[in-house]
């Protein structure tokens, strides 16, 4: 199966099923010496893990990672890191009655019309828990961009039609829904409560916001930063849009009004405003880079829905087993780590962009 890499300088590739015995990822090309041990992985992994609230899935898995590779005497060694999550509650029963049945909303139909079969518990490589891998590589870039003054930190925007007003970062980690909004939280919840009641899901926005990331960072053509983003996000099963910056409010707006000016503060050249998301030309301008990724309902819901099966005989069928009623929360540390897994790649590849960059590194 191709596709299950991502990155240049630093390469990821995530490997599982949902209801296989594991699953990980090998990063391959991060650079040797950056202090690491398994907690500072898995302090990531325990913010997208299920079981958390109400409102994600019940199934019980402690995802604790194991560092195969790559790590000696508590640093990187410039060899593949391989990491592992081992599976621990699989209800693979839960799926026995829709087996040959293509769910609606779910990866099923065209996942059998690719290869001509596919696992159906859980959705195996399709499932959500395939981010396991990617939340766990960018747990370790995301340290290493700390190491250069660079922060990543996502958060949930809105769900449904209820959106955050006030930012209080510290507030994300203190409600179900990873808001930064303690009056929006509430009424998110509230929401959500009448979904499950409904026996229906619910989408919503994640936004992501990167400091620190200094101007000439990505490439001009086909590897834009900000394409770079939007396949990293869009990659994720459940993300079916992506913004910078405005974003399609920009189709909205007028050239005067969408244009970041340049001014001098403190002898360097910055913008008075961040329209452009931190990124013009595909290439980053020194401001903070704002993404967001929009994310749909969850498809497994226990309403009766109409679908067809592998034999080509429409059916009716009811969706059973553990399913978040809300992907959002959880997604929003797998956003978080694919930014960083991007910045990273990026930062490493603008080293060898110029020739004194080359001589710097290289003199004597």
């Amino acid at each position: 199966m191709a596709g299950s890499s991502f990155g240049n300088k630093i390469t990821i590739t995530t490997w599982g099923e949902s209801h296989g015995a594991a699953l990980g990822v090998v990063i391959d090309g991060f650079p040797a010496g950056l202090s690491l041990c398994e907690e500072d992985i898995q302090i990531y992994l325990d913010r997208r893990k299920p079981g958390q609230s109400k409102y994600t899935t019940q199934r019980a898995e402690g995802d604790k990672v194991e560092i195969l590779s790559g790590v000696f005497e508590g640093h990187t060694t410039g060899t593949p890191i391989s990491l592992m999550v081992r599976n621990n509650d699989q209800h693979s029963k839960d799926y026995g009655n829709i087996a040959n049945t293509f769910r609606p909303g779910h990866a099923d139909f065209g996942f059998y019309e690719k290869f001509g079969r596919r696992d159906y518990r859980g959705g195996g490589r399709s499932s959500g828990r395939e981010t396991i891998g990617r939340v766990a590589a960018g747990a370790i870039c995301a340290k290493l961009l700390r190491e250069l003054g660079i922060e990543v930190f996502a958060y949930t925007k809105s769900i449904g039609d209820v959106s955050i007003s006030e930012f209080e970062l510290g507030e994300r980690d203190l409600n179900s829904v990873a808001m930064p909004d303690a009056f929006a939280a509430k009424a998110a919840e509230e929401y959500l409560d009448a979904c499950i009641m409904n026996q229906d899901s619910a989408g919503g926005v994640v936004e992501c916001v990167v400091t620190g990331v200094p101007a000439g960072i990505g490439d001009p053509v086909f590897d834009k930063l900000d394409a770079k983003l939007a396949q990293a996000l869009v990659s994720i099963g459940a993300v079916k849009g992506v913004e910078i910056g405005d974003g399609f409010a920009a189709a909205k707006s007028t050239g005067k009004l969408n244009n970041d000016e340049f001014e001098i503060f403190d002898d360097k050249i910055i913008k008075s405003t961040n329209h452009s998301g931190g990124i013009l030309g595909g290439i980053s301008d020194g401001d903070d880079i704002i993404v967001r990724a929009a994310i749909k309902p969850t498809p497994s819901i226990s309403q009766m829905q109409h679908t067809v099966n592998e034999k080509g005989e429409e059916v009716d069928i009811e969706i059973h087993g553990r399913h978040d009623p809300v992907i959002v929360p959880r997604a929003v540390v797998v956003i978080e780590a694919m930014c960083a897994i991007t910045i990273c790649d990026a930062m490493l590849s603008h080293m060898t962009d110029r020739v004194e960059y080359i001589k710097e590194f290289y003199k004597n």
